[in-house]
C-alpha cells in the first residue's frame, strides 16, 4: 500500500511537470495561443453613433442590431483576430474592439461607410439595389491592367438584372455606392447568368474594399465616429509583459506562505494551484476567450479565492488532528466540515460574477468570465486533485509526524 502510493505520487509529479513543459508553447503562441485584447495586443477602439434618419423616423433596436450585424462582417472580412462589436441600445451606438489592427484609418473608414449599392437607368433612377447581391470579389481583368470586382446577383436579382440589361442595351447603367458612381458602363449585351463586374481600379486594395463593403450589405442608419483611441502595440507589450510579471511574483509569495504556515499540505496546494492554472488557460485556449487587464485581474483574483479554500480545508484537518483524530481521519473530517462553507462562498461570488458578465459590457464581462471560469476551476482543482493527493500522502505512513502538517499534538 505504501510503495503503491509513492508510484502515484511519482506519477502524478511526472505528468503534471510533462503537461507544464508541454503547454507553454502552444499557449503562448503568438499566433494560436490565447488570443489578447487591445489593451494588450494594441489596436483600435471605436465608438460608432448612429445618426437620425433623414426622414425623422427614431433609430430602432432592430437598426443597431442590423448594423452591428454588418460591422461584424466588415471586420471579418478585414481579418481581425478575435475583434469585440458590441451594441449599446440606450445611447444608440455600436462599440467595436480591433486588436492588433494594422491601419486604424483604412478600418474606420470601411466600418462607418453606410455602403448602399444602387443600379440606376439612363435617367438616373434606381432600379436595381444593393441588397439583391449575393457575392463581391475583387479580382482582376483578364484582358486589361486595371482591376474588378466581379459581382454575383442572387436568382431573383439575376433576373432582374437581366431584364435590366435588356431593356437598356446599347445603354449605360449607372453603378453608385452611397451615392458616388463607381462606373457606368454601356450594355452590350444582355447579361443573363446574373453575373458582372465593376472595372476601373487602379489597385486590388482598392476594388477589395469595395467589394467588402458591397457583400456586407449597406448599413441601416448613418454612422459617425464618436470616439476613436488607438493603443500602440508597444504600450499593449508592456502591459502585458508587466501583468505576468506581477503575477509571478505574487504566486511565489502565495507559494511561500503555503509551504511556511502548512508545510506538507502547503506543498500539495501549491501544485494544485499549478494545476488549476493550467486548468483555467487552457480553457481560454479553447473557447477563443480574449485576454484583457481586466480579464487577468478576474483571473489572479480566482487564485487567491482557490487558495483561500484551501485554507480553509487544511485549517479543519488541523483542528481534527489537534483534537485527537489520525491524519487519515482528519484529512477527511477536515474536507466534509470545510465543503459547505467553502461552495458557499464560492457559489455566491459565481452568481456575482455571473450577474456582472450578463449585466456589464466590455472589459467588466471579460473580468466576470475569467473570474467564473476560475471559480468553477478552483472548486474542481480542490475536491479532485487535492484531496487525492492529501490521501496518498498520509496513506505513505499512519504514523508520520504531524509536525508535517503544522500541527503539534496538544497545541
Amino acid at each position: 500500500m505504501r510503495r503503491g502510493n509513492i508510484i502515484k505520487l511519482v506519477a502524478l509529479v511526472l505528468l503534471l511537470a510533462a503537461s507544464v513543459v508541454l503547454s507553454i508553447k502552444p499557449l503562448l503562441d503568438s499566433v494560436r495561443g490565447i488570443p489578447l485584447g487591445l489593451d494588450l495586443r494594441g489596436g483600435v477602439h471605436l465608438v460608432l453613433q448612429a445618426e437620425l434618419n433623414k426622414n425623422g423616423t427614431p433609430i430602432t433596436n432592430d437598426d443597431l442590431d442590423k448594423a452591428k450585424a454588418i460591422i461584424a462582417k466588415r471586420v471579418n472580412d478585414l481579418g481581425v483576430s478575435e475583434p469585440t462589436v458590441q451594441a449599446d441600445y440606450n445611447k444608440k451606438r455600436i462599440v467595436i474592439d480591433l486588436a492588433g489592427i494594422t491601419d486604424p484609418d483604412k478600418a474606420v473608414d470601411i466600418l462607418k461607410t453606410t455602403a448602399k449599392l444602387t443600379f440606376r437607368n439612363p435617367q438616373g433612377k434606381v432600379v436595381l439595389q444593393g441588397d439583391e447581391l449575393s457575392d463581391a470579389k475583387a479580382g482582376q481583368d483578364p484582358t486589361k491592367v486595371d482591376f474588378v470586382v466581379n459581382l454575383t446577383f442572387s436568382s431573383e436579382g439575376a433576373q432582374r438584372f437581366a431584364d435590366l440589361t435588356t431593356k437598356y442595351l446599347g445603354q449605360q447603367i449607372g453603378i453608385y455606392l452611397d451615392d458616388k458612381l463607381l462606373a457606368n458602363p454601356r450594355v452590350d449585351t444582355p447579361i443573363l447568368n446574373g453575373q458582372g463586374f465593376i472595372n476601373g481600379y487602379a489597385t486590388l486594395e482598392s476594388a477589395a474594399k469595395d467589394a467588402v463593403l458591397m457583400r456586407s450589405g449597406s448599413l441601416p442608419v448613418s454612422m459617425t465616429i464618436s470616439e476613436k483611441h488607438q493603443v500602440g502595440a508597444s504600450l499593449g507589450t508592456d502591459s502585458l509583459h508587466k501583468s505576468i510579471q506581477a503575477g509571478l511574483y505574487g504566486l511565489i509569495v502565495i507559494f511561500l506562505f503555503m509551504l511556511i504556515f502548512y508545510r506538507l499540505p502547503g506543498v500539495v496546494a501549491d501544485f494544485s494551484l499549478v494545476v488549476y492554472g493550467l486548468i483555467v488557460l487552457w480553457v481560454f485556449w479553447t473557447f477563443r476567450v480574449v485576454l484583457t487587464l481586466p480579464g487577468i485581474a478576474g483571473f489572479i483574483l480566482s487564485i487567491g479565492m482557490a487558495v483561500d479554500f484551501n485554507i480553509i480545508i487544511y485549517e479543519r484537518v488541523k483542528e481534527e488532528v489537534r483534537a485527537g483524530k489520525s491524519l487519515r481521519t482528519g484529512v477527511e473530517s477536515g474536507f466534509s466540515r470545510a465543503f459547505i462553507t467553502v461552495i458557499d462562498a464560492h457559489v455566491t461570488t459565481f452568481i456575482a460574477a455571473m450577474t456582472l458578465y450578463y449585466l456589464g459590457s466590455g472589459s467588466i464581462r471579460g473580468f466576470a468570465l475569467t473570474l467564473g471560469v476560475g471559480i468553477i476551476a478552483s472548486l474542481f482543482t480542490a475536491i479532485t486533485f487535492t484531496r487525492l493527493v492529501l490521501r496518498l500522502v498520509v496513506g505513505i505512513s499512519p504514523k508520520l509526524n504531524t509536525a508535517w502538517f503544522g500541527v503539534r499534538r496538544g497545541v
